[in-house]
């Protein structure tokens, strides 16, 4: 299920790069339209990076401290998915629970944004939750997945 969302939130870079390029010749060329797609490119990247955090540490491919693994590095034993959970559990919780206000009056209103007033701020909002939520799902896959070895 996750892999499916993983792979369908890829997708949201080409759209978002091309409302990034538009900007420019909306604004300059066109005079028109470029706020309209800052905003839609605002929502794209906030649920695009609130997917590819957790792709990205799924694959091994997350920023991290320490070196890639190889074929002569033996897999990370159990302590390593077991301190992931904790360190990471409570932060996604703690989001979660934090921004819950926040968030459920924003799609109460369905929030607009602030400068333009175009709809859809909420979503942007809802990106935080769905971060939080992937990032906790994805520790408790880890730490239930992990090796039997109690290293």
């Amino acid at each position: 299920m996750t892999r499916l969302l993983f792979l369908a939130a890829s997708f949201l870079v080409l759209p978002l790069a091309l409302l990034l390029f538009a900007q420019w010749p909306l604004r300059d060329l066109v005079q028109a339209h470029s706020t309209q797609a800052n905003d839609l490119a605002q929502i794209l990247f906030a649920l695009y990076m609130a997917v590819a955090v957790t792709a990205a540490s799924r694959d091994g491919a997350h920023l991290c401290a320490g070196h890639a693994p190889d074929e002569h590095t033996p897999p990370p034993g159990r302590w390593r998915s077991w301190a992931l959970l904790a360190c990471t559990a409570p932060w996604a919780l703690f989001m979660l629970w934090s921004s819950a206000p926040s968030v459920w009056q924003s799609v109460r209103q369905l929030e607009r944004f602030g400068e333009t007033f175009n709809p859809g701020y909420f979503v942007v909002k809802l990106a935080l939750w769905l971060l939080a939520l992937l990032i906790l799902v994805e520790a408790f896959r880890a730490a239930a997945k992990s090796p039997g070895k109690h290293s």
